[in-house]
């Protein structure tokens, strides 16, 4: 057997499509560092070019009938070989797809809260798994092209945001129009040529597409959409917060016994109550994220609004931008802290609770 018939034996084999599901999320886990770092969002806009076009590639060898061997012979080499390696297609973009929806799992776990921001994240995850049975339906124009729109959606909701700094509703309507105009040029190439089936499926491709980025957006306004490039790398409520030279003391009750204690989880009623945070931000990107504060005298009351204490940031540092707030004293009930973006979208929540009579251990102090 020759060598590529060796190697196409290989790829026929049932298991690669695993395979390629799992390389994929391996090669982002272990290249991907930081969502502003240029080589990274490079990786993942080649991704989507690459994707796109084997989408186009696909779309149009369906519509036009193949050459046949007098007429393949006549080609370029790169054109018999783009033409030879169709059964591979679905491959490759199982391939690309799964890096692509593993990047994004990555990138916006860091910004998903267990609040309505995990829909989209939880999307995500669905379709990464997912997509390791999909290379049978690869081939279905719809399916695609409404994947390439939602890849493309998710690129631009965090893209457009690292490179102008800018982080507010116009921003992410922007990436949303771009990611219609992407879609709609991927279908204009596949059915260029041809406007006669381009009249009777080109509407039918496209409109699932548009439908879905459209859903996407009412998830924005929902707050169901992670506030990427945001993520809250650590908050807590603590006695006392002070800073010395370039770190934060942070001084809270511990018993002996809990070890894995970092915060203050309980606090005594009637003292002052800091809640201290470390939000994530890209280098270029200044903006303003808000503490909103909310209490509860019993658990099954609905939480009610108390205070919103803005914070200005500015990104670039790894371990996040360190800032607090501070009440003077709170009443008995349950305490929570919402870490919100301007556009009203969680960033992270610390939560507490306060007794009236709390017996607490000694103060100990940690730094960050």
């Amino acid at each position: 057997m020759s060598p590529l018939g060796k190697v196409q034996s290989i790829l026929a084999k049932p298991f690669m499509p695993a395979v390629f599901f799992f390389s994929g999320v391996t090669y982002d886990t272990l290249t991907l560092t930081r969502i502003d770092r240029l080589q990274d969002n490079l990786l993942l806009l080649l991704y989507i070019l690459l994707l796109g076009t084997l989408i186009v590639l696909t779309g149009r060898l369906g519509i036009e009938p193949p050459p046949d061997r007098a007429q393949l012979a006549s080609f370029p080499p790169l054109v018999r070989w783009t033409l030879g390696s169709r059964p591979y297609y679905p491959m490759v973009s199982q391939f690309l797809l799964g890096g692509l929806f593993s990047a994004y799992a990555v990138f916006y776990s860091r910004s998903a809260s267990l609040t309505g921001t995990a829909v989209f994240f939880g999307l995500l995850v669905l379709l990464l798994v997912g997509n390791e049975f999909l290379r049978d339906r690869l081939s279905n124009l719809r399916l695609t092209v409404s994947l390439y729109a939602l890849v493309c959606f998710s690129f631009f909701t965090f893209f457009l945001p690292v490179m102008t700094g800018l982080m507010n509703a116009a921003m992410f309507l922007l990436g949303a129009v771009l990611s219609g105009l992407v879609t709609l040029r991927v279908v204009e190439l596949i059915y260029r040529n041809n406007p006669d089936r381009s009249r009777r499926e080109a509407v039918g491709v496209t409109a699932p597409a548009l439908a879905l980025i459209a859903l996407l957006v009412s998830f924005y306004f929902l707050n169901w959409i992670p506030p990427v490039p945001l993520s809250l790398k650590f908050g807590g409520i603590y006695h006392e917060v002070k800073k010395s030279d370039d770190r934060f003391e942070l001084s809270y009750a511990k018993k002996w016994y809990e070890v894995w204690k970092r915060s203050d989880t309980v606090f005594p009623a009637d003292e002052p109550v800091y809640c201290f945070t470390a939000v994530f931000a890209p280098v270029s990107l200044n903006t303003t994220v808000y503490h909103h504060w909310y209490f509860r005298a019993r658990h099954d009351r609905p939480f009610t609004h108390a205070d919103r204490i803005p914070v200005r940031i500015s990104g670039g540092r790894e371990g996040g931008y360190r800032a607090y707030t501070f009440k003077q004293r709170l009443d008995s009930g349950e305490w929570r802290v919402d870490v919100e973006s301007e556009d009203g979208r969680i960033i992270g929540r610390v939560s507490v609770t306060v007794e009236q009579d709390y017996g607490m251990g000694p103060l100990v102090t940690t730094f960050y």
